[in-house]
Parts: C-alpha cells; structure tokens; sequence
C-alpha cells in the first residue's frame, strides 16, 4: 500500500461515482497553491528528499490517474525558472482520450486555498475546492456537497488497508496503477530540475 489519500477523500469518491456514468474523455484541472520552502530546506534536495514535485506532486498524478480511469500515455513539463525549482505545470494524456493539467505552484499567497480540482466533461462540470467543498454545474440533481472540516483521505487511505490485510484481499490500490504512478512522478520530478 501506498499513501495515496486524496483518492480516499470522500468528496472524491463522491466525484468517482458522478464520473462512472460519464464515458467521455475528461478534462482535469489541478491547482496546487503549495507555498514557498526556502531551497535549503530538506525536501528541495533531490538527494535527500527527492524534490517537491517528487515528494507531493505524486498524489496528484495519481489522484488524476484514479478519477480518468485509464493509463496515462504521455506527459510534459514546463518549469518555471527559480532557486527553488518547485513551480511548473505538469501535462497528462490518458489512455481514453483523456487530459490533464497539474499546477504546482510555489510562488503564491498562503491565504489561498491550497488545492483545487475541476473536471469537464460532456457538457458538464464538477469543482473540487480545498476538499471542503463539491460543486457540480450540469449534473441533474447533484448540486453543491459541503463538508464541515477538511477531508483528503488519510482515515479512508488507512481504513483500506487495514480492511486488505484483515481480509485477505487485494491490495486497495492494484499494484500496476502504483508503479505506473510512481515511475511517472520520478520522470516528471526529474524534468523540474
């Protein structure tokens, strides 16, 4: 088992079950507001914390990778220049046609949220703000999902693997999806550098 969380979160799960019944390509839009970290802090060093992207980008890769269903075939880079080598948007092509677009940003203002997800698709929209809130514009009767406190997953993530190891099961997230993720996430890091 890998911590992959924000798969978990229930706002998304609530998004997995509106998305099933949508069989065409998506379009993902993930912003990340990650906020500055001095570039001698451990998690910059590609030696010692593997980067930023590499460290925290991965839950969005896979995140991405959960809601579209399908392997990702292709991706780009385009960093922005910095000391800290943690800014740019990462560009994902899926199996099924899909898109999607990961801004993982450094350089902004503590006071905004810090992630924020929309999808497009067929006509419709749904809008995932800071894992507090679920807008869906288009989706007959789906409306706006709001949750008191925020919720990226971690109780579900665990509770996931403890039900796999207690049951004998499969591991909660197939192992194929896990490597594909994390050779991805290491390519894509190394392109921030």
């Amino acid at each position: 088992m890998v911590g992959f969380n924000r798969r978990y979160a229930p706002l998304v799960e609530r998004m997995k079950n509106l998305l099933a019944a949508a069989p065409e390509p998506k379009a993902f839009v993930m912003t990340v507001n990650a906020g500055g970290v001095p570039e001698t802090h451990w998690t910059q060093d590609p030696a010692v914390g593997g980067g930023r992207f590499l460290g925290e980008g991965c839950h969005f890769v896979d995140l991405l990778r959960h809601l579209a269903g399908a392997p990702i075939r292709d991706f780009a880079v385009v960093p922005m220049r910095s000391a800290t080598r943690d800014t740019g948007s990462v560009s994902l092509t899926f199996g099924d046609g899909s898109i999607g677009t990961i801004h993982y940003f450094a350089n902004g203002s503590r006071t905004f949220p810090k992630e924020k997800l929309e999808v497009f698709v067929g006509g419709r929209i749904l809008q995932l703000d800071n894992f507090r809130r679920l807008r869906a514009f288009g989706w007959q009767g789906a409306g706006a999902v709001s949750s008191w406190r925020q919720d990226k997953g971690q109780t579900g993530c665990a509770r996931a693997f403890v039900d796999a190891i207690t049951t004998d099961g499969l591991p909660p997230i197939p192992i194929d999806e896990l490597i594909e993720v994390a050779r991805l996430t290491i390519e894509i890091s190394q392109r921030f550098h």
